[in-house]
């Protein structure tokens, strides 16, 4: 009884010791994880959409509370001023959440574009939605009506990728959505 007893504690010791150590290198891997898939995975979806800045969209990023949740928002200025601003939404696709960056002109509230951040669609299909066809259809596009066109909208959907073309219009929706929800708090600024 006594052996069992001692085993026991040497198996807590060392489950505790095990997880205080995996706590504290994702706590320590945490900020190196960001950084990287701001620079490798956002940052030329971000360019993508926010063609004209003289700032570093990245390095000026602001968290804003929407409705319950938190949004990281890449500003673009020009002469210090907002003149733009991207963040990322998700949709459902095919194969998972399609991660969509949507970039907005403050002053004409028209989308400046989209730019596909992350996605597991069907080779070859789905992932057609990454190609410059389906995505120069959002950059000028008002924020009102984005729809594909089966559902009254004017954005054409990829052939054989209607429910990847879907999860990309909705997370437009979403990001419009936002946009507006955060327009009167950054027509104040950005400090």
């Amino acid at each position: 009884m006594k052996e069992i007893l001692n085993m026991m504690i040497v198996l807590a010791l060392i489950c505790g010791i095990s997880g205080v150590t995996l706590a504290v290198l994702k706590q320590t891997t945490a900020p190196i994880i960001e950084e990287q898939e701001l620079t490798y995975v956002q940052a030329p979806a971000i360019d993508q959409v926010l063609e004209t800045h003289d700032n570093n969209p990245i390095k000026d990023r602001k968290r804003f509370d929407v409705d319950g949740r938190s949004v990281m928002v890449f500003p673009a200025m020009s002469g210090g001023r907002v003149t733009g601003v991207a963040f990322e939404t998700s949709g459902k696709g095919y194969g998972g959440n399609i991660g969509v960056m949507v970039g907005f002109d403050l002053k004409s509230d028209t989308l400046t574009g989209i730019g596909i951040t992350t996605l597991k669609e069907t080779p070859g299909l789905g992932m057609r939605v990454t190609e410059h066809g389906y995505t120069t259809q959002f950059k000028g596009h008002p924020i009102e009506a984005v729809a594909l066109t089966r559902n009254g909208g004017d954005i054409q959907a990829v052939a054989g990728a209607t429910i990847s073309s879907t999860g990309t219009v909705f997370a437009v929706q979403q990001a419009i959505a936002i946009y507006k929800t955060l327009k009167t708090q950054l027509a104040g600024g950005w400090s």
